[in-house]
């Protein structure tokens, strides 16, 4: 096909006058692949409708939200409702403890959930709240998982694996990076190290069950349930940042299909049917901490909004009485990746492909990739060509060789066949 720029070049254009490096958020600036940013202007289905008036196959799903496709009839009918209603009240209505109900009967290990408005958010609150229930100020966070922008999350490693971290984003301070520990994903050894280096420090170890921001890392056996053990005989907390991986692999995420008990869940934006919401979920002594009735504050304005309730509300209750959807979404994952492997292998090209569930990526390497160090061995100039190859035949991948696909739903067998033969296409001009 031709895919044409003009119009999403001339607004970006435009938007880099008035918006820091002209996007909301660094990965939409097309950094790690070169060109302009497609601009979109309406979404449908698995379709997105580009500003230049293309369509394109959608491979990121708004990061993971969209398990149903965008513009998903009764999320878009429940969310009309609700506004016509009024758009905030900075008051309690009974839709937010609707959605708790359904989202404690669904998950597994929590009696309560507090609503906030961004997966960061989320997790910043689950760090606070494992720091005030444990009284210990120092956590675990894993290299290549991404947490949010909050300070405590925005650390990179020191001289060795169990140094203190360091602050790798200007604004976070030394003393903050002190308290964020490092570890390899996929290292039980240098987690024990840490643990035993800090003993009785160690608030909590936050982690991606599956990760999905240096592509997707599957947790290796006894990785997850060696956490869990070292947690427990240490008195510190395990939070599942599952604000990727909650009810989009199962309806109970990451703890249901890895059978791993977290002690604080984190959620984002499926939630709210993809408005901007998030929550934080874990078991009533735990929440009993937080404030009004504990000493651990937290709040917000628009936490619970009543748009991102209802659209939450008919996008959870959809999913729970339609568990099907999420064998259908894994199995054309399955079909992805077979078709992707089928057309690589026949070009003699170093790659590796993970699963899992509806999460997938491509990597350009020979090395297995199971932490952030092998994800970096990936060969850049390969992605950007076959990004780029992709996007030219209609299909949008994440911009980034360090991101997930995200598949929903909508998805048909024959836009999967597409792909695949685009992938053919543009690999075999290589």
């Amino acid at each position: 096909m031709s895919f044409t720029y003009q119009r999403s070049s001339a607004l970006f254009k435009e938007a880099q006058q008035y918006i820091p490096g002209g996007v909301n958020s660094p990965v939409r600036a097309f950094n790690a692949v070169g060109g302009d940013p497609v601009y979109v202007e309406k979404a449908k289905g698995a379709y997105l409708h580009t500003a230049d008036g293309n369509q394109l196959i959608d491979y990121i799903a708004s990061w993971g939200p969209m398990i149903l496709g965008h513009a998903f009839e009764p999320v878009v009918e429940a969310v009309v409702k609700a506004t016509k209603n009024g758009t905030s009240y900075g008051m309690p209505t009974e839709i937010e403890t609707q959605i708790a109900k359904l989202v404690v009967s669904m998950a597994p290990n929590i009696d309560q959930v507090r609503m906030v408005n961004s997966g960061t958010e989320a997790c910043m609150s689950a760090v606070r709240l494992a720091r005030g229930f444990t009284g210990r100020d120092k956590i675990i966070k894993f290299a290549g998982c991404y947490h949010g922008h909050s300070d405590s999350f925005l650390i990179q490693a020191g001289s060795g694996a169990v140094t203190f971290g360091s602050p790798n984003s200007p604004g976070v301070t030394a003393g903050t990076a002190k308290d964020t520990l490092l570890a390899p994903y996929n290292n039980l050894d240098a987690v024990k190290e840490i643990f035993e280096k800090n003993i009785e420090q160690i608030a909590c170890v936050i982690i991606e069950p599956i990760a999905g921001n240096m592509g997707c890392i599957i947790p290796q056996d006894g990785f997850l349930e060696g956490i869990r053990e070292l947690c427990d005989a240490h008195g510190s907390l395990f939070v599942f940042d599952e604000v990727m991986t909650g009810f989009r692999l199962a309806p109970g995420g990451a703890q249901e299909t890895t059978g791993v008990k977290a002690d604080i869940v984190t959620y984002g934006k499926v939630i709210g049917g993809g408005l901007p919401v998030g929550a934080f979920a874990a078991r009533q002594e735990i929440m009993n901490h937080l404030a009004p009735i504990g000493p651990v504050y937290q709040a917000g304005t628009l936490s619970g909004n009543p748009l991102a309730m209802s659209a939450g509300l008919a996008m959870l209750h959809h999913l729970n009485s339609n568990k099907e959807v999420f064998t259908s979404l894994a199995k054309k994952t399955e079909y992805l990746h077979k078709g992707i492997d089928e057309a690589l292998s026949s070009k003699g090209i170093d790659y590796q492909i993970n699963r899992y569930g509806s999460m997938m990526s491509v990597h350009f390497t020979d090395k297995p990739v199971v932490d952030f160090q092998s994800a970096a061995t990936g060969n850049n100039d390969w992605f950007k060509k076959y990004f780029h190859g992709l996007l030219e035949h209609g299909i949008y991948l994440p911009p980034s060789a360090f991101e997930s696909y995200f598949l929903n739903d909508a998805l048909s067998y024959a836009d999967l066949d597409k792909t695949i033969h685009a992938t053919s296409d543009v690999v075999g001009s290589w």
